[in-house]
């Protein structure tokens, strides 16, 4: 009898954490300027080292989200008046495993490091327009 009541409770938590990971995306999808995103954590061989998310723009930062995450808080901010798009490219044959074959990656370029997003072409549109209006620096 206790192992079906441990068996249960496992359950019960496991089906909350993925409610909680379904409303966490929910209540982040419905607020305005939330998009979905790879970004490249990791330079890994075969392609590897995507991880998928959600980003969200916020005046000059972009914050992105790791889709299957308890955290509240972005895992990376960009600052679009650091940020330059380096070079843009279609996902490689071994990326098209993890990233869909009809996306574009952008290899881009910060005060810290380089990064690599990737996001449907719609969305790179929106992503252009929104890093080409920063406003300029004053001195």
């Amino acid at each position: 009898m206790r192992l079906l009541e441990a068996v249960a409770i496992i359950l019960v938590v496991a089906l909350a954490l993925l409610a909680f990971l379904f409303v966490r995306r929910e209540i982040f999808a419905r607020r305005h300027g939330t998009v979905e995103l790879y970004l490249r954590l990791h330079q890994r061989p075969g392609g590897r080292g995507w991880a998928p998310g959600f980003a969200q723009f916020r005046g000059d930062y972009l914050r992105w989200y790791r889709m299957f995450s308890l955290s509240p808080r972005p895992r990376r901010t960009l600052n679009r008046r650091e940020l330059t798009v380096v070079s843009r490219r279609p996902p490689s044959q071994d990326e098209a495993v993890l990233v869909p074959a009809d996306w574009v990656v952008l290899h881009c370029a910060d005060s810290r490091a380089t990064v690599e997003i990737a996001m449907p072409l719609h969305t790179v549109t929106g992503f252009l327009s929104w890093l080409e209006a920063a406003a300029p620096y004053s001195t």
